[in-house]
């Protein structure tokens, strides 16, 4: 069953095929009504069912609208409205889904009731964010990065703060696309080693450093996350650590001139990005987020096995 729970589920010729549809369709919907399916509705009759146990914007809409484009239709569940919030395990919502809906897509706090999902399903299992990755929103990245003139082979991508899962991911997808990531994070903060030593297995360069100026100088793209996430403790001690690492225009202007700057949203315009850089011509923040909806739509059909 291909489950998209991770990039490397699907490896890097596909999410290059993915990005290549995904442009071919954009490009043919230009000027069209959001909710107008494509000419050839190539998931007409299909039901995705979304769970949702944590808040969503971007995930939630992106994926209803790819659905729609698709031609086909989807559907929410959550904890509140659903027996999940009663106790009905992981296990038996997949089961039961499966003979309801074509695909299951899971946005959650805990990877391990992803992989429960897949492996309780039979159908298509898609990672909408854990806390582990967030897969979905890298090929959206990708994607945002081509359509900015961006080559991926040899592309030098600074992080800025914390080793969250999007970086997890970010590292993922360099071993697949062969690009490079300059992490500048504080001590205490550094992403996951095995996603580390899986960019460098694939050939990536990975650098770590605590200097927000060595992490930047000479990126093609500049990535930033919000630093706290929902029901984070220490708040106050991990705002202080990541101060340093604020994307500003003193540190833009480290990265090439026609570096560009990216973020997954939602943003804190004031801690992790000053307003100057968030709205500044360098930002491609809104073009990201529209872009969930195109590779959203190239990860169902490749689940569906139409790419």
């Amino acid at each position: 069953m291909p489950h998209f729970l991770d990039l490397s589920d699907a490896g890097g010729d596909a999410i290059a095929a993915m990005i290549n549809d995904a442009q071919d369709r954009k490009a043919a919907r230009q000027a069209w009504p959001k909710g107008r399916p494509d000419a050839d509705a190539p998931l007409a009759g299909h039901v995705l069912g979304m769970i949702f146990e944590k808040n969503s914007t971007r995930t939630r809409v992106s994926f209803d609208i790819a659905m729609r484009q698709l031609g086909g239709t989807a559907l929410i569940l959550d904890s509140g409205t659903s027996q999940l919030g009663r106790g009905e395990s992981i296990a038996d919502t997949a089961r039961v889904l499966s003979r309801m809906v074509d695909a299951i897509m899971i946005r959650t706090d805990d990877h391990a009731k992803a992989l429960e999902m897949a492996h309780h399903a039979t159908v298509p299992v898609i990672n909408g964010l854990t806390d582990r990755s967030h897969p979905c929103q890298i090929v959206a990245d990708l994607l945002t990065m081509i359509e900015h003139g961006k080559a991926l082979p040899g592309l030098e991508l600074a992080w800025l703060g914390d080793g969250n899962n999007v970086l997890h991911s970010i590292l993922e997808a360099a071993a697949l696309m062969k690009f490079n990531v300059r992490i500048g994070a504080p001590k205490g903060y550094e992403p996951e080693p095995e996603f580390v030593e899986m960019a460098r297995a694939g050939g990536a360069h990975v650098t770590l450093t605590e200097d927000a100026d060595e992490a930047v100088a000479g990126a093609d793209i500049v990535v930033t996350d919000t630093w706290v996430s929902m029901g984070q403790e220490h708040v106050h001690d991990k705002l202080a650590a990541m101060a340093p690492f604020q994307v500003s225009n003193r540190l833009m202007g480290l990265a090439k001139p026609d570096a560009k700057f990216l973020h997954c949203l939602p943003a804190h315009v004031g801690e992790e990005v000053t307003e100057d850089v968030f709205e500044s011509d360098q930002s491609v923040v809104f073009d990201e987020a529209e872009n969930r909806i195109h590779a959203q739509k190239s990860v169902l059909l490749w689940c569906f096995d139409k790419i």
